[in-house]
């Protein structure tokens, strides 16, 4: 009886910590599908200032480079 009892408290825990695991998963796998959505827009911007400004290309690594400097 009191084996019983505490299997099925351990059971609900354990079914509760899988709901909780799944909406994790779900709210980073959105996050993601974000993430990668950003990085083909700015893959585009880069292509588009690339085309319209000749000098972005050479000064762009410049750039980042002082940026992930700080």
């Amino acid at each position: 009886m009191k084996e019983e009892r505490i299997l099925k408290e351990r059971i609900n825990l354990l079914e509760k910590e899988l709901v909780t695991l799944t909406e994790k998963l779900e709210e980073i796998s959105a996050a993601l599908k974000d993430i990668e959505d950003l990085k083909l827009k700015m893959k585009g911007l880069k292509m588009f200032l690339g085309r319209v400004y000749p000098e972005f290309k050479s000064e762009f690594p410049e750039i980042m480079q002082k940026i992930f400097k700080k």
